[in-house]
Formats: C-alpha cells, structure tokens, sequence
C-alpha cells in the first residue's frame, strides 16, 4: 500500500469505522516482551516459523525478503527485489515462499530455504498481504474483500467478503491465521481485525492504541503499525509496524463491554 497518508484520510477511516467497532468485543493487550526490529525495514508482510521471522519490506527500490534473528532483530538471509517492484505481503507454503508486490500485479514464488526465485505469478489489482492455513492461501488487496487461493496454482478458489455489524471493512492490511481465525491489521488505525473465515465476519478487534509512539518515527503519518506474526507451537502472537525500532510480543485482554 502507500506511504503516503493524510490526517484527513485516517480521521475518515475512523469515523466510519466507529459505529461498527461498538458492538464487536475488543481486546487491550499485555506486553510480554519487545524485541528489537530493523527501522529500515518497511515491513509489508510478517510470520514466524522455527525460530525466525521472515519478512517482507515495501519502497520501490528497497524492497527485500528477509529471514530475521527474533531475539536480536539480525537479518540472516535477504533477498532483494528488482528494483521496479514495490514488496507486499509474504507466507511460506511446503518448501516454498511466496510473495505479493503492490501494484505491478506480479507476485514471485521463491524457495524457503535459499530465497532462490522459482518462478513469478500475476493477478489482477493490489497485493498488500497474505496468510494461510493448512489448505489455501487467503490475499488482501486493501478492499473488503479477501481471496483465497490454490497454494499449487495460486489461483481465486472464492472471496470472502469481510464485515463488521454489516458493513464492509476497508484497508485490510496484513494477514494472519491464528488459531482458526485471521488476523488483519486495519491501515491508517491501531486496531487489528479478527476475522472468522467462514462467514467474513469480524468477531473480535484487538486495539493496541499506545503500543508505540509513531510520533517518534520521521514519517509517523506512513510508519504505522503493520505486521502480526503468530507461534503457534507456544502460542505467542508478535506485532510490530513500518521502520518501528521493536517488534512486541503480546497478549490479549478482553476489555469490559460497553
């Protein structure tokens, strides 16, 4: 998606928002423990496996696929894109990665291990991120509407229309399956979309309103939060966002109804 943004734009996003989030059930957050992140690193898509977070970054010219140190934010392993492309979002299917670009309606298909480029894929509009579960892969292109995917062919199986007490959701950013459920960061907000695949429903937000300062950042209107990571074997649910100097590791907590 984008680096720019507008205050204009995010107080609308907000706004149409609002009515929708009263009525889902909202999750605060515990940090557990942060740890330390690349701020170079635009990050456009995020998951953990065996140990490590591989990474997505985003800019035209910068963009990179990356196998990071989780405890001490190192990258051991990039691969940078052809300078043309804009990196979007990424996940690992058998022995393999595949990644989305932004609007060159290209995705590239590399090997996990060596991040060697096997073969490139299009499809038509925006990439901006990907999951999976043990079947299919699930694609956000910043409307409301996900598609799902062969993981072999990377072909539209079916779409998944993603609504909040009815209406749609907009922005749908990055992506991931946590036990049962997709995670989606909502650009331009702190909120983060739990989302029941079957019926597109969002059953839950999470808010993590005062994670991270972005004022801090030189960009804060472009460098927000992006990127849910989730170990499923010890159930740890990481989040960080665009050039944050630490990505978190949390925990949920049911906030009071309203």
């Amino acid at each position: 998606m984008p680096r720019w943004s507008t205050c204009t734009l995010a107080f609308a996003l907000l706004a149409c928002a609002a009515s929708a989030w009263a009525a889902i059930p909202i999750y605060g957050y515990q940090v557990v423990r942060a740890y330390p992140h690349d701020t170079g690193a635009y990050t456009e898509g995020l998951f953990y496996k065996d140990g490590y977070l591989y990474e997505s970054t985003g800019q035209v010219g910068q963009s990179t696929v990356r196998k990071v140190a989780l405890e001490t934010g190192d990258v051991v392993q990039r691969h940078r894109l052809p300078k043309q492309y804009f990196g979007e979002g990424i996940v690992d299917w058998k022995d393999r990665l595949v990644q989305l670009t932004w609007q060159s309606q290209t995705g590239f298909v590399y090997d996990l291990a060596s991040f060697t480029p096997q073969r490139n894929f299009s499809y038509p509009g925006e990439g901006w991120a990907l999951t999976r579960d043990d079947m299919h892969l699930y694609m956000s292109d910043g409307t409301p509407v996900l598609r799902v995917l062969d993981p072999e062919t990377l072909q539209v199986i079916r779409r998944i229309t993603v609504t909040a007490d009815g209406a749609p959701v907009t922005n749908l950013n990055e992506l991931e399956w946590v036990d049962g459920e997709i995670y989606a960061n909502v650009w331009l907000t702190d909120r983060i979309a739990r989302i029941d695949p079957a019926s597109g429903h969002v059953v839950g937000w999470i808010d993590l309103t005062g994670l991270f300062d972005i004022n801090q950042l030189p960009n804060p209107g472009d460098d927000v939060l992006n990127g849910i990571a989730w170990d499923a074997q010890h159930k740890r649910l990481f989040v960080t966002g665009k050039c944050w100097p630490q990505l978190f590791e949390i925990k949920l907590v049911k906030q009071p109804a309203r």
